[in-house]
Parts: structure tokens; sequence; C-alpha cells
């Protein structure tokens, strides 16, 4: 008898449901798993043979064949233990054939029975809705139902899987309360009000966080760069359900959900060593998994020490940059992975830190420093909104008497205000930010006054811009303007969006 049952496999970001058809023939005992599984998959033959052992079930000393079916679709990963081993109960009938349809079973099965969880849950979950229901690991029960429409049964041992499906084990179905963790907002221990000094750069992050702009900071060393930016999620806004539903999912398949969240509300913060490779960074590897770039989706990517990166690594972020999304083409075949992040560089002024610092004296020649910033090239410097200079904090700025900063949540109200106005404006053109703004966009929606034209138009001239940094310092521009409350840019706005090309200047010496 055959006996087949449904599971899923991840291809990318995306599952695809997967037919398990398990053969017993007369013969010499022989296990084989066909249908271009990886080695993972092959091992499971080992697994569910002492599964089915250690729990009281027979298993049969025949031939027996898993074909995995489209065999057109590479499968990796242990999610296909339970399923086979159904599969294996369902042709020696002690399962009805009839009542594993419309069930799709996933779950890595322990030696002693037991379901361990599994990666992407999330993806397997929307796969299935509406018409089929999910068996899977208990632990991945919470993440797979976030999707509205999913019937998801959560499971401990390969017995209560059995028991189940014979009928004489009744579970309650999976339920997670969404609103409960879209309404509350995650203790964070950072704060801006730790952040005494460098008002110029807390507005600068503001504007940013306003307006989901990328954003390079320029100082010493102890200037607060690193400080700053990792405050820099507790102003931004809480993702949509849209957004935490595909960040979730992005990092559900890299294995790097934590159990206990099995929803990403507030945005991710990723900040990865400067001796990553392009596959680190990018994604990639033998088996393809998403880089640091995906898994910053909707969220920040923080480079410290950017100049420190390889050259090849830092350009590799600009098709990112540009589209949004990361595509990895294989012989086998091509995966794309979602990649829209706000980036974060910060650098030293020089080699040695100390280009322009009023108490230390530079040791760097001119051929130096300027060989130290051309690392980062200048079309991805193009891409960076914002370019701010983050000065050694005076003393007085440190002492007791200085006033009291501002704390994140009194900035964060600030941001959500220019944020709800972005909303409502591009309401109809699928997009959240300001910076997400299309060339076709950019005209209806951030037309300039005759004076601020005209302060642009010189300041083009004698910085030198290319027509991407115009785009750059209009979108910041309507990113002030929003802050301010203003339905029309102006000067003053134009002007402070200039303002944050320091790297457009010429160096001095």
């Amino acid at each position: 008898m055959i006996g087949k049952v449904l599971s899923a496999a991840l291809v990318g970001i995306e599952a695809h449901l997967i037919d398990v058809e398990v053969d017993i023939a007369g013969g010499l005992p022989q296990f084989s798993v066909i249908g271009l599984p990886d080695a993972t998959v092959r091992e499971s033959r080992d697994r569910v043979r002492s599964a089915l052992k250690n729990t009281g079930f027979h298993f049969p000393a025949k031939k027996i064949t898993v074909n995995l079916a489209p065999a057109g679709i590479k499968k990796e990963g242990s999610g296909l233990d339970l399923a086979i081993a159904i599969g294996i109960l369902v042709a020696e009938e002690v399962i009805p054939s009839q009542n594993v349809q419309g069930r799709v079973c996933v779950g890595e099965l322990s030696l002693d029975g037991h379901i361990k969880p599994i990666t992407g849950a999330l993806s397997i979950g929307i796969a299935c809705r509406p018409n089929h229901s999910l068996l899977l690991p208990a632990e991945n029960s919470q993440e797979a139902t976030v999707v509205q429409g999913v019937t998801a049964y959560p499971l401990h041992t390969l017995p209560q899987a059995v028991g189940f499906l014979n009928g004489t084990i009744s579970l309650d179905q999976a339920h997670t309360d969404r609103e409960q963790l879209f309404s509350t907002r995650p203790k964070e221990d950072d704060d801006y009000a730790d952040v005494k000094g460098q008002d110029h750069a807390k507005r600068a992050l503001e504007i940013a966080a306003a307006g989901g702009h990328n954003l390079l900071m320029v100082g010493p060393p102890g200037s607060g760069k690193t400080m700053l930016a990792k405050r820099l999620t507790t102003i931004l806004p809480l993702m949509e359900p849209e957004e935490a539903i595909e960040t979730t999912r992005v990092h559900s398949v890299s294995g790097q959900l934590v159990s206990n969240h099995p929803l990403l509300t507030v945005r991710p913060f990723r900040a990865p060593h400067h001796s990553i490779s392009d596959a680190g960074l990018i994604g990639g590897g033998t088996i393809p998994r998403p880089g640091e770039v995906s898994l910053a989706h909707n969220g920040v990517l923080f480079l410290d020490e950017s100049p420190e990166f390889r050259r090849p690594v830092l350009d590799g972020l600009r098709q990112p940059l540009e589209d949004g999304h990361v595509t990895l083409t294989r012989a086998s075949g091509s995966l794309r992975y979602p990649a829209r992040f706000m980036l974060i560089a910060a650098m030293n002024p020089c080699p040695c830190g100390y280009y322009g610092d009023r108490t230390r004296e530079c040791v760097c020649t001119p051929n130096q420093v300027r060989r130290y910033r051309a690392k980062l090239s200048g079309p991805l410097q193009d891409r960076l909104d914002i370019h701010i200079e983050v000065p050694p904090v005076s003393v007085r700025d440190l002492g007791n008497h200085a006033p009291l900063p501002e704390s994140s949540s009194t900035i964060r109200s600030r941001v959500l205000a220019a944020r709800d106005r972005q909303r409502f404006r591009y309401r109809l053109d699928g997009i959240h930010s300001n910076a997400q703004l299309k060339p076709r966009l950019l005209k209806r929606y951030c037309g300039l006054e005759v004076p601020a034209q005209e302060l642009l138009e010189r300041a083009l001239t004698k910085l030198g811009l290319s027509a991407r940094a115009y785009g750059r310092i209009v979108r910041v521009a309507r990113t002030i303007a929003d802050l301010a409350g203003s339905d029309k840019i102006e000067s003053p706005h134009v002007a402070e969006a200039i303002q944050y090309r320091s790297l457009d200047r010429r160096l001095e010496f």
C-alpha cells in the first residue's frame, strides 16, 4: 500500500506544499528518500526509524521508498520527519488514509518520538490557509497562527499526532492574540535621555526616523556615534501588521526568531561586525540564506566603523538600497529576499580619528584622509540621505548642571505625528515613508516653492551634486516639513536638508 501525506518545504521565505508518498514493498530491507532531498532530509530515515520503534510502533523490515513531490523543488531541513513517519503508518494501515487528507504535517522527530521545533513556521502557515489544517510542533504553533485564517494544532510527541489523526485524542487549536502584540510596546532599556549633548545629531536622527532615511555619522572615537545609533529603534514606530509579518518570516526562516515572541513588532536593529563576508551581509552561501540586509528588513542596519568593511561588501549594498530587495541567482534557480531597511553608517573622520578635533592633533596626511574617506564610494554616499558630523561632547554637556536631554518617548511622539501625515498622504500609493518615494511620486508630492527651488539649484551647482543627491535632499526636506506640520516645502526646510550633506563639501587641510 502507498501512504500519502502533505508536508511543506521552504524555498527562500516562501513555503511550498509537498506530497510525501511512502511505498512499502517486499524485498530486502531498504529505506530510500528520493525527490531532490538534501543531506538533512536523507538523514531523516534514521530519525524516523528510531522514533517509530521507541514509541511502540512497528517499523517494517521491508523496502521503503519515500518520494517527495514535486521532485524539481530542492527539499532542505528536518521539517519533513513527521510527515514521513505518518506516511509509513498510513501505508501500514495504522492510520486510515482519509484521516490525513487536507492536513499538513511538519516537524523534526527526536529519537524518542518528541517533536522538535522547525524554522519557517509562519511561511508554512500562510501556505496552508485556507484549505489545509496544520499539525506542527507546539513551540511553533503561536508563530504559525499570527496570520488570520490558519488552523493549527500543536503537537508534542509522535504518539499524540497518531492519536489525534485516529480520533482518540482531541487537541485545541492554537491561537495568537495579534491585537495584544501590536497594542503593547516592549519595554526598552536604551533611551535618548541617556545621551548628553549632541543635539544636532539627535535632530538628524529624528529626521531619519520620521522619513525612513539613510544616515552617515562622522566623528572621532568616543563622540557617541554608536550610542546614538543603538537608540534609534526607540523612536521608530511599531511595524504595521503587513510589515511585521514579512519581517517575522525572514527571521523565522533564518532560525533567529525567539520562541516566546511569535511576531516581531519592534523594528529590528542589526549591527554586523566589519569582518562579515558578502554572503553574510547580502545573503547567499552554499545553502542560500538571508543576509543581514534582509534580517534588517523594515528596521535598521548599523555599520559601525564602516570604512573597515571590505569595499566589495559595501558596494553590494547599493542594489538593495535602491530596489528594496535582494535577488540571489544560482544554477538551481533564483531566490528573492526583501531588504528595505534604514542604513545607519558611522566612521571616523580619518584613520587616526582626530581630523578636525580641537583638543587632539591629527597625525594623518591629506592623502591618507582622502583614501580613508574614499572607501565609501561616491555611489554609496549618494544613497545616504543625511551626512552629519558628530563632534566630541564638551565637559559642560557632561556635567550635572547641563539641561536634561529629551527622552525617546518625547521624540517618538513627533516622529509618529510625521509618519501619520505620510501614511495619510501615500495611502493610495502603497508606500509608508518619504524615503520610499519614487521619481514619479517625487514630482507629485514634493513640489518646491520658487525661493526654495532657487536655493536648491544654487546649492547643487556649488557642491556639484548628482541628480540622485538632488532627489535625496528633496525627500529629506519633505520630512522636515512633515515634522514642522507644513504641507508645503519652504526655503528653511530645504536649507536644513542641504546642511545634512557634509561629505559633499571639500576637505580643507
